[in-house]
């Protein structure tokens, strides 16, 4: 397919690849919007950062200012399918080129998970859905879960809209003693003689 065979002109920006239509149902729906509309879409991850084609899209997107934020979701949320996805809000007419990424699939600066375990599907509770709504309106930084990028940072990014390189979610490891390690392993070894020397008087 070709550009000029569209005459809604939905793909005036690049032609999606057949084998992945998640930016062919984009950007018939951002051709659809209203001058001063907004839209979410639930996209796997893969649209953030997909080369080619894709990559073209999405920089055009980005440069005419219609994308507002990027929010990332915990794996196993959606019936049917584990993977994690992530929810990309599209608004017209937009005050300013910013755009905002949340992480909610992490941990809070206390190391709390931001969403709900459960037996069979992961479940985002009231309060982390607050949380989420909250950073979205508000629109600043917050350790470990948002991230207002410029543009120029996304440019220097060459548009990848990869959570993990606007939202910090990295966790140290702790330390290992390596002395109480050594005297972990000497113990053992002492309890051990002790046990064969009892198995060997038998």
């Amino acid at each position: 397919m070709t550009a000029n065979l569209d005459r809604f002109h939905r793909f005036d920006w690049g032609v999606p690849p057949a084998s992945k239509g998640d930016w062919a149902f984009l950007l018939h729906m951002l051709h659809s919007l209203r001058s001063n509309g907004r839209m979410a879409a639930v996209v796997p991850h893969g649209v953030l950062f997909r080369g080619s084609a894709e990559g073209r899209i999405r920089q055009t997107v980005i440069e005419k200012n219609l994308l507002d934020a990027v929010i990332g979701l915990p794996a196993n949320l959606f019936y049917g399918t584990s993977i994690p996805a992530c929810i990309l809000v599209f608004k017209k007419n937009r005050a300013t080129n910013d755009v905002l990424f949340i992480d909610a699939s992490g941990k809070d600066a206390n190391g709390n998970l931001r969403y709900r375990k459960d037996k069979n599907q992961n479940k985002l509770d009231q309060c982390h859905i607050d949380d989420i709504f909250r950073a979205y309106t508000e629109r600043v930084d917050v350790e470990r879960f948002a991230h207002v990028a410029s543009f120029e940072e996304i440019a220097a990014n060459e548009f990848n809209l990869n959570i993990p390189r606007y939202v910090d979610t990295f966790e140290e490891e702790e330390l290992i003693d390596i002395e109480e390690v050594q005297g972990n392993i000497e113990r053992i070894k002492a309890e051990i003689a002790v046990v064969e020397a009892r198995w060997r008087s038998i």
